[in-house]
């Protein structure tokens, strides 16, 4: 374990105290009248424009994943860890109709939760239920994710033991409970200049002083052949499970609670148009950090210890004089904090709207839901700190791909929902009980194979699902929750063939044609309500929102 280095860690905590004050200070900042309004604390007040909900959403999307997850992956397995890009490539253009139809007929409903959504559309709280537990299921291990890249930095730094996490994340807890989704939008600022400031330099430098990317390439080529794993092309063996895989996680992205709580706090469907086509940027971004782990292998980085996730700090320690190290690690830290913090409170609305006021408590007011929404971040947050002292991966990634399993079985409902109510509010309940069995039974039966095809464990080794277990005459593998998701659709239109056969009721949708194209200038769309008042949270209004 390394000595503490006193100059790195007086860098980091500055940058933390920095993010720390504009988190309390960011209650105030394009504040209405109170934070006690889901609308408020849970969306920013629904009125951020293009820049903040640029910031916003890659401060949302690109992670400490990013950073320590995904080179850490190419690092150990080569091309394989390079399935993100493509994915972050091709999911705007994928969910680029989807989010601002979800945007238009929440806004006109005053929906907060992609729950609230599927409780309107297909009039079943069975399944709005479903939907909430499995997006909060599914964002524990991404916000456990982030608690990875926060540690991979510390033990870099040689700072040990388990309080300083505790720590960080407790203050995280206090100033999200008390600014909402204003405190991650404003330091989401800070966040992306420090991660963009750090790889501009990295690309130059790095390659400068290891002879090039010819020699970078060469290095990873040379230690990919000699232990005969990965490489730096794809084998044919590998090319399903990377397509699939990078398929599979851009339907996943947006399905995820907190990235349609970003899209949701924008202030009309113009900003969105515009970020969706603006954050490929970050995906130039995602390639050059992805490289990093061909640079550690060049350079001959070693991590803390067995840990992979270190990789990367480790790299930035070698390659960097202590203050700019520094610099990077406050850039992961901070990387970590903001989506960790956009994440509880799409948790926490989760809870709120869809468990806590169905059926716990019907007639609570805005203000209510508000209060119990803060109590429900907290909650969350350690929910994760717990997940990430007891769960110990080999690549943090698995983490998110897990999770991505989960949330995928959504789709049918929120996604395919936004365009078509043919699919039988049955059918989908019986297609989500269907896919998550599938899912999870695959996830189970995937064993954690180290150097040499040897077996580490026997179970919850990983996302990659063997097409050999299915009796198929093959060594292919494939994304579980690819499969899951095909399950949950087959089951999903058979069922409902049978079931509209069968003339069973299929309820009422709370929703018009015209609610999934309007603007913020329409009459329908609706306007924040007192409070303290009893109104009801669905339902347009009759003034248009200010």
């Amino acid at each position: 374990m390394p000595r503490v280095n006193t100059v790195e860690v007086t860098i980091f905590v500055l940058f933390f105290l920095l993010v720390t004050v504009l988190g309390f200070l960011a209650s105030r900042w394009r504040r209405g009248d109170t934070l006690m309004h889901l609308d408020e604390w849970g969306l920013g007040g629904r009125s951020f424009g293009s820049w903040i909900t640029w910031f916003l959403i890659g401060g949302d999307i690109y992670t400490a994943y990013t950073f320590v997850a995904v080179p850490a992956l190419v690092f150990g397995a080569g091309a394989a860890g390079f399935f993100a890009v493509p994915y972050t490539v091709v999911v705007y253009p994928l969910i680029f109709l989807v989010v601002i139809r979800l945007w238009s007929v929440s806004h006109v409903r005053g929906f907060v939760t992609p729950a609230d959504f599927v409780r309107s559309r297909f009039d079943s709280p069975t399944m709005a239920l479903l939907v909430a537990i499995t997006g909060i299921v599914a964002t524990m291990p991404y916000i456990a994710l982030q608690l990875v890249g926060i540690e991979a930095v510390l033990k870099t730094m040689g700072v040990t033991g388990e309080w300083p996490i505790i720590a960080a994340f407790v203050i995280l807890a206090v100033y999200t409970y008390n600014s909402g989704l204003r405190a991650p939008a404003l330091i989401a600022f800070v966040k992306d200049i420090l991660i963009y400031l750090t790889i501009i330099v990295a690309v130059i430098v790095i390659p400068s002083k290891l002879g090039g990317w010819e020699a970078i390439f060469g290095a990873a080529d040379a230690k990919f052949t000699a232990a005969k794993s990965g490489g730096v092309l794809l084998g044919q063996a590998g090319q399903l499970q990377y397509a699939t895989l990078a398929l599979g996680s851009a339907l996943a992205l947006f399905l995820y609670p907190h990235s349609i709580t970003g899209t949701l706090a924008a202030k009309n469907r113009d900003v969105l148009k515009r970020n969706m086509s603006a954050l490929p940027i970050y995906s130039l971004a995602l390639g050059f950090i992805a490289l990093l782990g061909f640079m550690a292998i060049a350079a001959g980085t070693t991590p803390v210890g067995t840990d992979a996730n270190t990789i990367v700090p480790r790299l930035f320690q070698d390659m960097f004089p202590s203050w700019f190290a520094g610099i990077a690690f406050a850039a992961v830290g901070i990387g970590a904090l903001v989506p960790a913090a956009i994440m509880s409170i799409a948790a926490a609305n989760l809870f709120t709207r869809n468990i806590y006021k169905e059926y716990l408590r019907r007639d609570a007011s805005p203000a209510q839901e508000a209060k119990v929404a803060k109590i429900a971040s907290l909650v969350v947050k350690l929910g994760a700190v717990a997940a990430i002292l007891l769960i110990d991966p080999q690549f943090s990634i698995d983490l998110q791909l897990i999770g991505g399993v989960i949330i995928l079985q959504t789709l049918p409902s929120v996604a395919i929902g936004l365009y078509t109510r043919w699919l039988h509010r049955g059918a989908l309940i019986a297609g989500w009980v269907a896919g998550m069995g599938a899912g999870m039974l695959m996830l189970y039966n995937v064993p954690r194979v180290g150097p040499g095809g040897v077996v580490l464990r026997e179970h919850w080794g990983g996302s990659a699902f063997s097409l050999g277990k299915l009796g198929l005459d093959t060594t292919y593998t494939v994304y579980a929750g690819f499969l899951a998701l095909l399950v949950n659709l087959l089951v999903t239109v058979v069922v409902t063939v049978v079931l509209r056969a069968m003339h069973v009721d299929d309820g009422v949708d709370g929703t018009s044609p015209s609610d999934y194209t309007a603007e913020r200038e329409d009459p329908s769309v609706r306007d924040l309500p007192d409070p303290l008042s009893d109104e009801p949270l669905t339902g347009p209004a009759t003034t248009p929102r200010h």
